[in-house]
């Protein structure tokens, strides 16, 4: 039977898998929102269908018409990628239930592993390191109080559904806990669609390991070996490398063995990875199960050999895995995402149009990308751009190689985390000592570089859709609203940015969406005030004044404002 794939995501990920489509000559159909309309996968796959819309909400989250494009594209599989539904259990069983081969694990699986409180369950059942922590979602943040007075902060509060780093915020003074639960449960809600929330201890410090694992119908449970991911902002992965440096033969056995029977317990199908901490006292503890291919898996691929997309398509074609045991690393892979974000302003995310897109090449060097040149960043999805992979046969000849790497990139128009990777490469603590830790970043790291300059909202990017006929059949073309409207129109919709100007003046903490406005217009104000909150890819920022007064607010919630826009300003 000559398959067709359907690829629900975007972005490097969805040209990742229509790279492996390609190699296994298999036909591929991208889905696109408005602002994907040009994008690398949308051009990549041998067809594109639009999803008519802008937000996650209405693209990649909506079920509905996912199915309806695979429906009428004739697709016969489907593969989630990562975030978006690929750990949503009730989009799963609806694929299956539209006739689609589901490439992942079992709705029953993604249900059981994604709630976060069953997994801890299965995982003390067999065994397996744990910390302390609730057994039933959270009511509200007095709960999560009472937990940090028993058994001491910092607390860990985090999305029972869900992963990435979405709707986890660690606590570490109790005026803290009510306005983190409540960020926590809108970051999920935003992220997953289910806001239920949890708490645990946190390791104070830890390293981020993780298993990645393959199992196929039969039973078999393969761990392909170990990843360390502890540089993180915000609790989401920058850097990662295969297998995992400096760690014991016994923590390395622990991890192997509880990863495989956690698994095996849970009747896992596919590719998935069991998630740990390491404190610097040695403490290993189970963190959680990712039911899905995840963005770091090219490191596992660059020291086994394998095609993790590959084995994935092979395990949902009712094919046995291709390799029955832990396989030795093959040399050493090194991560780098390459996020659009601006490193010197708290990684707070940027978006706009890329100008220059110069990648590196040579010996070792591998590039996972899901942009060019010429590309739009949207602000309604997540800031990857693109994953740097270098692999060599040490982990010092890997950083010595990335060095080389990191230099020739060129990346302009927006910002980037480039020069946070490059700096990285000089710190000892990293590339010698190997002091880092999952709060390396907020805590001990100290920037050596310039700022880039602001990221603008282009409007231009925007579409307008029209219907035309081709041969009898309706079509929806999407054109940009540039062609539509003049210019002087285009310009009266800008938003006001201003810089350098008086003390008196609010400005957006970065570009996104003015969510929430936590107080009304015209109310008194104090320094240091978490007046409301920004979100852009995914991610919350705090609007905070910087002086008392009377506040008075000039921006309404709900629309896009670019980094620097004057949205409200104090009255003393």
């Amino acid at each position: 039977m000559k398959h067709k794939l359907l690829i629900a995501n975007r972005g490097e990920i969805a040209v990742r898998i229509i790279q492996t489509c390609k190699d296994m000559n298999i036909h591929s159909v991208a889905i696109y929102a408005e602002d994907d309309m040009q994008s690398l996968h949308s051009k990549y796959a041998d067809e594109a269908w639009s999803l008519n819309g802008i937000t996650a909400e209405e693209t990649y989250l909506n079920i509905d018409k996912i199915l309806e494009i695979a429906k009428k594209s004739g697709a016969t599989m489907l593969h989630p990628g990562y975030g978006f539904l690929s750990e949503r259990a009730e989009f799963a069983q609806a694929v299956i239930d539209a006739g689609l081969i589901w490439i992942g694990p079992s709705p029953q699986s993604i249900q059981l592993l994604g709630d976060k409180i069953e997994a801890r369950k299965i995982a003390k059942k067999v065994g397996a390191p744990l910390v302390k922590g609730t057994t039933v979602p959270l009511k509200d943040a007095n709960e999560a109080s009472e937990f940090a007075k028993n058994h001491g902060l910092p607390i860990a509060i985090k999305a029972a559904f869900g992963g990435g780093g979405r709707g986890l915020k660690v606590v570490r003074t109790f005026d803290e806990i009510d306005h983190l639960y409540e960020s926590a449960v809108r970051e999920a809600v935003h992220a997953f669609g289910r806001g239920e929330c949890f708490v645990e201890q946190y390791l104070d410090k830890p390293r981020h390991l993780e298993a990645q694992i393959i199992a196929d119908q039969y039973g078999n449970v393969v761990v392909l070996g170990t990843r360390d991911c502890s540089l993180q902002r915000r609790n989401q992965k920058l850097i990662e490398e295969a297998p995992a440096p400096f760690i014991s033969d016994e923590i390395f056995q622990q991890i192997l063995n509880s990863a495989s029977a956690i698994c095996k317990e849970a009747q896992y199908i596919g590719a998935g990875t069991v998630e740990y901490l390491l404190s610097n006292a040695g403490t290993l503890s189970f963190l959680e199960v990712n039911t899905r291919l995840q963005v770091e898996h090219p490191v596992t691929e660059q020291t086994t050999n394998l095609d993790l997309v590959a084995e994935q398509i092979s395990i949902a074609l009712g094919h046995q895995l291709s390799i029955q045991t832990t396989p030795k690393p093959q040399g050493h892979a090194i991560e780098f995402r390459i996020n659009a974000e601006d490193p010197t302003r708290g990684f707070i995310p940027a978006f706009g149009v890329i100008s220059e897109f110069s990648a590196p090449s040579g010996l070792g060097v591998r590039l996972d990308t899901g942009v060019n040149g010429t590309s739009l960043v949207s602000g309604h999805f997540d800031s990857l751009l693109a994953k740097l992979i270098v692999t060599a046969p040490t982990r010092l000849q890997a950083i010595q190689r990335a060095r080389r790497a990191l230099n020739q990139f060129k990346i302009d128009g927006i910002a980037t985390v480039l020069p946070f990777h490059q700096d990285i490469l000089q710190n000892n603590d990293f590339c010698e000592d190997f002091k880092v830790h999952t709060r390396w970043i907020e805590e001990d790291y100290k920037a050596n570089y310039e700022p880039f300059k602001r990221s603008q909202f282009h409007k231009s990017a925007a579409i307008q859709y029209m219907q035309i006929e081709i041969d009898g059949k309706l079509h929806d073309v999407g054109l940009p609203v540039a062609l539509f409207q003049n210019m002087k129109q285009l310009e009266t919709q800008e938003n006001v940015t201003l810089e350098g100007v008086s003390n008196d003046v609010v400005l957006a903490p970065m570009s996104g969406t003015i969510t929430k406005w936590s107080i009304h217009s015209g109310e008194l104000v104090e320094e240091g005030q978490i007046v409301g909150i920004m979100e852009a890819m995914k991610m919350e920022v705090p609007i905070v004044v910087h002086k008392s007064g009377i506040l008075e607010i000039l921006s309404e919630t709900n629309i896009n404002v670019a980094a620097d826009t004057l949205i409200a300003y104090i009255k003393i």
